[in-house]
């Protein structure tokens, strides 16, 4: 393959396949960046969609003093809209954000391929598949890579750069620092399930729903202790209602499956029967919680004991989960730590808090739910018992 010519300084060309939200969202970004785009979608309905969503959401903007009409009108200026994918073949870059399956990837990127020139990246938006596998679907597998943004990718400053075995290094170097220059906060990932986010942030749902299960606390008591004790923005349930069971729930059973059943990662029955029950969340007002008028929502018991309890139990399965990624070379230190407090709003970075922590009482707290339940989820990291016997930290 070429050298991709396009330095981040020459305005690019930029394609992005799928117009639902995470597409409009990278659209929005591209064009706002003063690239011309191409949005397309072979639902007619979907492109209409978005396009009223970009032109309302630039209204808004415009009402908020945060841009003038003038501005508004040249973005919107710089995105086509079309239902062919063969409208890709001037691009230089091109971001697929549709459906996660494997196989319709792969179909799409043999497609894509056959329309762009040689030197046209192909990225993909997928939050947990494998790219390697997404990237032999082409025959210059080498221009292929992951740029997974966060939803609303307009507002979510993180995005996760995850080369192939079979990237390049010029489509790597050139991806990232296309991406900075969107004003965004990259990370570099290894092509493992989850990369790092996805990945690092399972106990946060997994270890909440087996509190509950155990019949320790109800959801909103375990809700207050994670942000009341914790510090973080949402509770587990509220953020699973917010996401949606029925998208957390495949995710979990995705990245269990992908990571050979290791039980670190099993999923757990009280969120598949809310899923089965059509329990999505905010989106059906019933998840965890009811969302129907009028419904008082449930107070948690606020028994500081208890809530420090379930806190750290979670916590020292998220600080595990952030120290085995730095163990597998999943990523560097500082980029496991920028990509939970950039890319799910972490009050701090799991390193830097398991430092603070003193990591021979993370160690010890993990020993003990290990020796209590027997479990292999609560086996400590590797890394974990070496850095206390010499007595070092990550920071």
């Amino acid at each position: 393959m070429n050298t991709p010519h396009t330095t981040h300084h020459t305005l690019l060309k930029i394609g992005v396949l799928g117009a639902g939200s995470m597409g409009s969202g990278i659209v929005q970004i591209a064009a706002t960046q003063k690239h011309q785009t191409v949005l397309v979608d072979l639902n007619e309905e979907a492109l209409n969609k978005a396009a009223a969503n970009l032109k309302n959401i630039l209204a808004r903007m415009v009402e908020k003093d945060k841009i003038d009409q003038a501005t508004a009108d040249v973005i919107m200026g710089r995105i086509t809209f079309s239902k062919n994918i063969a409208d890709f073949k001037d691009c230089d870059m091109v971001i697929e954000a549709i459906i996660e399956n494997l196989e319709v990837k792969k179909k799409v990127f043999a497609e894509m391929e056959s329309v762009v020139s040689h030197d046209c990246i192909l990225a993909s938006n997928t939050s947990s598949l494998s790219i390697a596998s997404i990237a032999s679907a082409c025959k210059q597998a080498e221009r292929v890579i992951g740029i997974h943004f966060f939803n609303p990718a307009p507002l979510m400053p993180l995005v996760e750069i995850i080369p192939a075995v079979q990237t390049s290094e010029a489509t790597t170097t050139t991806s990232r620092a296309l991406i900075d220059s969107w004003k965004k906060v990259t990370v570099l990932a290894k092509d493992t399930p989850g990369f790092i986010v996805n990945r690092v942030a399972r106990p946060f749902y997994g270890e909440a729903l087996k509190i509950y299960e155990e019949g320790v606390a109800d959801f909103a008591t375990i809700d207050w202790a994670m942000t009341e004790i914790g510090g973080f923005k949402m509770g587990p349930f509220t953020l699973m209602d917010y996401i949606g069971n029925d998208i957390n729930y495949t995710v979990t059973e995705s990245v269990f499956a992908a990571f050979y059943y290791d039980p670190r990662y099993k999923p757990s029955f009280t969120q598949k029967r809310h899923a089965e029950a059509g329990w999505f969340g905010r989106k059906t007002g019933r998840g965890y919680y009811n969302y129907a008028e009028g419904v008082e929502q449930p107070q948690p018991k606020k028994d500081e004991k208890i809530g420090k309890e379930i806190c750290d139990r979670i916590l020292v399965m998220l600080m595990n989960e952030a120290i085995d990624a730095l163990f597998l070379n999943i990523a560097s230190r500082e980029d496991i730590d920028l990509a939970m407090t950039k890319g799910v709003n972490y009050p701090k970075g799991l390193l830097v808090w398991a430092d603070e922590m003193g990591l021979a009482n993370v160690l010890a707290k993990l020993e003990h739910l290990f020796a209590e339940y027997g479990e292999d989820r609560y086996r400590p990291s590797v890394l974990l018992r070496r850095m206390v016997r010499e007595n070092k930290t990550f920071f």
